[in-house]
């Protein structure tokens, strides 16, 4: 085929998905320099992509009481004339809107029964997490002549920071006597289901030590929905409250004055990776949501899996064991402990 004149990246799921396909554009410009870049995306995640160095054009998806408008998204799309559309989430009413968008070049997954509506088609299981899902996400490229290997210590995000934000960012912890030339530790104990947590008590240990052992600063953040979750944690109040504060571009520039982020298996752990903050998760070993495929792919990360020999782990056995709960919060806290060290003597590993 041609080289794409102009692409359309189609990523119309969560926040992390969104995250890791952030570097398929800088990879495209970098083949591509002409090439003009959409990302397709919800209106929710849109401010991920707003400030992309790379991406030259941002299309919302209509929706109306969360449901898709069909014939609306076939119209903002077809106006726009793109010669090539990657469909990196392919939904079949995504898929049937983008065919009959008539876009000349269809990529996407070659596994679906509805997969006869692309006309470019990758063969491969993503279920089998045999790759990151970053490391899937660039394959796609193959299908436009870009073979790209990538690994975590050359990937480049170009997830920027907004300024504006991050002023008001500034303001706000400046008002609740937050000090930014201090250590700054974020726990974000939510999570939108797509894997195992941590249980909740487990977590206010680990933030209980970081509290009292540690001279860190600790914001708790979180949805609104999340205030209260976040409010049980709080166990002092030397931890603070940010639940439901934030949109999605000032919690980008909370994350950026913060020195460690902690979570489970959620869209800001990949914000916090992007941005090169230090990174703490916990992992299931459910193959379809583990670290192999669902990490944060970064040289900065730390992540706690279940100590217990659970291979070939399935949701309802991880669930029935409790078996996240066999992390060990001292190990967690020891780790932690050396990164924040390690912060705290800039960058060297002192005793």
């Amino acid at each position: 085929m041609n080289f794409p004149k102009n692409l359309l990246i189609v990523r119309t799921d969560r926040i992390g998905d969104v995250v890791l396909s952030l570097p398929l554009a800088g990879i495209v410009k970098k083949h591509y320099p002409d090439c003009r870049i959409t990302f397709l995306v919800r209106n929710y995640t849109k401010d991920i992509v707003r400030d992309h160095p790379f991406i030259d054009d941002i299309l919302v998806l209509a929706e109306k009481n969360g449901k898709t408008k069909f014939f609306q998204n076939i119209k903002n799309i077809s106006l726009k004339e793109y010669d090539c559309a990657i469909i990196v989430y392919p939904t079949f009413l995504i898929s049937l809107i983008v065919f009959f968008s008539r876009i000349a070049q269809r990529i996407g997954t070659g596994f679906r029964w509805y997969s006869f509506l692309f006309n470019k088609k990758v063969f491969v299981h993503r279920k089998f997490a045999e790759k990151h899902e970053l490391e899937f996400n660039v394959d796609l490229l193959k299908e436009i002549n870009i073979v790209q290997q990538i690994t975590p210590e050359d990937i480049s995000f170009d997830l920027r920071v907004n300024p504006v934000s991050k002023n008001e960012v500034d303001e706000l912890l400046l008002k609740n006597g937050i000090k930014k030339d201090e250590p700054i530790i974020i726990v974000h104990p939510g999570s939108g289901g797509s894997a195992v947590d941590l249980p909740l008590a487990k977590l206010r240990e680990i933030i209980f030590l970081l509290s009292s052992k540690l001279n860190a600063q600790i914001i708790l953040t979180g949805a609104k929905s999340e205030i209260d979750l976040c409010e049980s944690l709080k166990i002092s109040d030397s931890v603070k409250n940010f639940a439901g504060e934030f949109s999605l571009q000032q919690l980008v520039a909370l994350i950026s004055f913060a020195d460690i982020f902690i979570s489970n298996s959620t869209g800001p752990i990949h914000m916090a990776a992007a941005v090169g903050k230090y990174v703490v998760g916990f992992y299931p070993k459910i193959l379809s949501c583990s670290a192999k495929r669902w990490g944060p792919y970064s040289t900065k990360s730390l992540i706690f899996t279940p100590e217990i020999n659970c291979e070939n782990c399935t949701r309802e056995k991880c669930e029935k064991l409790n078996c996240m709960d066999s992390i060990s919060v001292e190990n967690v806290f020891v780790e932690i402990n050396n990164i924040y060290k390690f912060i705290v003597n800039n960058g060297e590993f002192n005793a």
